[in-house]
């Protein structure tokens, strides 16, 4: 079946978003609908992933939505772009790791049309950016895969605020800092989710 790609204006609910992945998901099982890549914003929410520990949350008055995909606690929000996909491994090689490789390669690829040199990390999975002599993180990553059909996705932050990074302990790392495309390289990036989605659909396909 035929990816469907959709780009969502207004910033979409956490809750209603999982909502709409966990359906799609129903229905890729069923055969009745066709894979997702979905670009969007989020209000200003946190999550926290099923390997989250409560001493991640530093500032214990924030509200922290309890989710299913893999990883820890993070935040979104606007100036951040956010890109869930609803992927059928059933057709494709059944390998986790693969499709984790995909999402990296996706978005370093993307991100060096724009100037950036962005890298993987093993340890501490997202992609990564060294900035005056310092490696920061600019896009996470989190899962989840039901009868190897893969949904939630990835984040890449843009322009949004770091401020609320302060509150928590992203994805769990202490001695490595969050930073914004835009702090690195002011420039457009009107033009990303584009980019992004064009080598999506070609690495899928490899």
């Amino acid at each position: 079946m035929d990816i469907e790609i959709k780009k969502s204006i207004k910033p979409v609910n956490y809750l209603d978003a999982l909502k709409t992945l966990e359906e799609r998901v129903d229905k890729i099982i069923k055969n009745e609908e066709n894979e997702l890549i979905w670009i969007l914003e989020h209000p200003p929410t946190f999550t926290a992933g099923t390997s989250y520990n409560k001493s991640d949350i530093l500032d214990k008055s924030v509200n922290v939505i309890k989710t299913s995909r893999g990883g820890k606690i993070t935040w979104h929000g606007p100036g951040q772009l956010i890109c869930y996909l609803v992927i059928n491994l059933n057709n494709r090689k059944k390998d986790i790791r693969k499709f984790i490789n995909i999402i990296e390669n996706s978005i370093i690829e993307s991100l060096k049309n724009f100037g950036l040199e962005t890298y993987r990390d093993r340890k501490n999975i997202g992609i990564w950016v060294k900035y005056k002599n310092e490696e920061m993180k600019v896009a996470a990553l989190g899962i989840k895969i039901r009868k190897w059909i893969t949904y939630h996705g990835f984040s890449i932050n843009i322009n949004n605020s770091i401020s609320n990074y302060k509150k928590i302990i992203p994805c769990g790392i202490k001695d490595k800092p969050v930073t914004t495309l835009e702090n690195i390289y002011k420039q457009n990036y009107d033009k990303l989710p584009d980019e992004l989605i064009k080598n999506l659909i070609i690495n899928l396909k490899t």
